[in-house]
Formats: C-alpha cells, sequence, structure tokens
C-alpha cells in the first residue's frame, strides 16, 4: 500500500461509525440494490450481501417476482422486494394472453411508483446489478433514477444501468451523488455516446495518462464520480483524482463489479451518518470529499476482498468467494472495533 493510499485510508477511517451501543437500527445504512431479473439473480444478491456484510444495518433487493423467488432461497437476510416488471412476451405466446396482461403490468410510470414510494426509507441505490436489458426494466430504472436526484439521494449505477446514461446522460449530468463504476468496455460505451472518445484517447496517451481519461468523462458529465475499474481503480470527478493501487486477486470472474457496489453503497450510507453526526466525529472531514473518500474505500475493500480470496482459491475463485472475505477485508484495512475504539490495522 502506497503512503498517499494510507493517507486517504486514513481519512476515511474517520467516517467509519464506531459500534455503539446508542445507535438504532437503521442509523448506520439503508441500502437497496435494484436488479435481478429471470436470467441474472446473483448479481443484486452479490451487491446486497457485500453491502450487508460490510456494515448497513439493512439491505435490499427491488426486483422481478420471478428473481425475487430466487433470491430469497440465498439468504434470510435481504428483504427482497419482487416490484419490477420485464416487458410481456411478443411472439412465444399467442396475442389473447399478452393483451390480457394488466396496464399496470406494463406501464413503466405505475412500476416505478411503489418503488419510489420507498426511497423515503432508504439512504443510497445501486442501480444495475442483474438489470438486463429489457425495455420496460430500463425505462422503470431512469423514472427511478429521476426520482432519487429529486430526493439528493446517493445512487451507483452500473452493469446495465450505464446504457441508460449513455442513452440519455442527462439522468445523472451535473449530479455528484451519482457514482459510476464502468469497466473498460462500458467506459467506452460511454465516452462514445458522449462523442468524448477520441478526447479520451488523446487524454490517456498525454502526460496524464488514465487518470486523464477518466477526468474527461467525469467532466463531460458535469462532475459525476466515475471510477474505471482495471489493474488500478482509477476514481475522479473532473476536479479531484485518485488511484487505488491496493493489489487484488489474478482471476477475473464474473460478479466481483456487484462486490464493489454494495461496498461503496455502504461507505456512502455512512457518509450520510457521518453528516448526520451520530457521533462525535470531530467534524475534520469537508461534505465535498465525502463521495471520493466514500468510492475510493469501496474499491480498496474490493480489492482487498479479491486478494484475500485468491489466496485461498486461485483460478477456482468466484464472486461468492469474495463475499465471505468482506469483513476480514475491511478489518484488515481499518482495524475492528472495541467500545467504539480503532483496533490494529494496516494504516
Amino acid at each position: 500500500m502506497s503512503a498517499a493510499t494510507k493517507d486517504v485510508l486514513a481519512r476515511v477511517r474517520q467516517m467509519v461509525p464506531p459500534m455503539l451501543e446508542k445507535f438504532h437500527k437503521g442509523q448506520l445504512g439503508r441500502v437497496a440494490v435494484i436488479g435481478g431479473s429471470e436470467d441474472y439473480t446473483g448479481a443484486p444478491y452479490f451487491s446486497a450481501m457485500a453491502s450487508a456484510r460490510l456494515g448497513c444495518d439493512m439491505s435490499h433487493v427491488i426486483c422481478t417476482p420471478t428473481a425475487a423467488s430466487v433470491i430469497k432461497t440465498y439468504s434470510p437476510n435481504l428483504m427482497v422486494h419482487p416490484l419490477m416488471r420485464s416487458s410481456p412476451p411478443t411472439s412465444s405466446f399467442p396475442a389473447s394472453i399478452t393483451n390480457s396482461l394488466s396496464t399496470a403490468e406494463n406501464d413503466p410510470a405505475q412500476i416505478a411508483s411503489p418503488i419510489i414510494a420507498l426511497l423515503d426509507r432508504l439512504h443510497v441505490l445501486v442501480i444495475g446489478p442483474g438489470l438486463g436489458r429489457d425495455p420496460l426494466m430500463q425505462e422503470t430504472c431512469a423514472r427511478v433514477i429521476r426520482a432519487a436526484r429529486e430526493k439528493g439521494m446517493p445512487m451507483v449505477l452500473d452493469a446495465d444501468a450505464l446504457l441508460l446514461v449513455a442513452k440519455d446522460p442527462s439522468l445523472v449530468r451535473g449530479y455528484g451523488l451519482a457514482v459510476l463504476t464502468p469497466n473498460v468496455v462500458e467506459f467506452g460505451r460511454l465516452t462514445k455516446a458522449l462523442g468524448i472518445d477520441e478526447e479520451a484517447k488523446a487524454a490517456a496517451e498525454g502526460p496524464g495518462g488514465e487518470t486523464a481519461k477518466v477526468e474527461a468523462l467525469a467532466k463531460a458529465l458535469g462532475g459525476v464520480m466515475i471510477l474505471q475499474k482495471g489493474p488500478k481503480d482509477y476514481l475522479s470527478d473532473g476536479n479531484t483524482t485518485l488511484t487505488v493501487d491496493l493489489k487484488g486477486g489474478k482471476k477475473r470472474s464474473g460478479g466481483q463489479g456487484d462486490t464493489l457496489t454494495g461496498c461503496i453503497a455502504t461507505f456512502l450510507a455512512w457518509r450520510k451518518a457521518y453528516l448526520d453526526g451520530i457521533w462525535e466525529t470531530g467534524g475534520k472531514l469537508k461534505e465535498e470529499e465525502l463521495v471520493g473518500l466514500a468510492v475510493f474505500a469501496g474499491s480498496a475493500v474490493t480489492r482487498e476482498c479479491s486478494a484475500l480470496a485468491f489466496a485461498k482459491r486461485g483460478r477456482s475463485l468466484q464472486a461468492s468467494d469474495l463475499t465471505d472475505e468482506v469483513h476480514t477485508a475491511f478489518t484488515n484495512i481499518f482495524g475492528n472495533d472495541d467500545d467504539g475504539e480503532a483496533g490494529s490495522s494496516r494504516l
């Protein structure tokens, strides 16, 4: 771990809530993952479970009914809401069947309504794990994003939720509480959609390298926080840029990015706890730096999870192995809590 990384993580440690008896359920984070469809049930589980294992109090999954029945079997610790709907079949069933579906089942506004009603009970949204590209699912999420933005709620967008941003950048443009976590392919899709593909390539070849490339995308989106995943993770809002250089595992199995979104979400929830002053924080951190610190911390914990899991599993590593390492990864970096005091750590 570099000296620069240690310095950033030491600042992060100040926003991690201690474990105090005076806290009540929900104060240390209420996170919801919107995703999960008939074909994709693992991704929202990995995201929500990472959030829970890291230490958020209440972890929700909002998905389709078919996904909900499966995800509920994975863990009784998650609250699963079967509120999303996918588009009705268009060819495999007779028109008499598809036409009989209620308007509510096909109207994104009506589908989004009960999800939006849940927002007041939540602190942070993760949108995208297992979402898929179904048009009805995508339009429903677009409506939820707009509503969450109006409420000033932090959001982490990944996977197929990034397609929404590529199609309509105004969903997040200028919103400083939005975090995008694209991989290399998704990053390229976003720069092309925003018309800055050549600019980003030129930036990457210049003196700033990869960090300049991430800064270009963040600026094009008006200060949205971008975390580009890779051998090192680079994050920037266009003004402040950080590099996460902790070593991760060498196996790139699917689903590791879902652990990342869940970890970032919990740190964003702790951002709210810090700002609410539910413990004596000392007030040494500035509000404008907290999103970046949360994203940096989520990346660091995920990379440590990957390293720990790879040390045990090698090339057989799977996403579920990262879930098992979340708590150990956290304590390796930040130490244990004992009556509110930090224990040993690598900082």
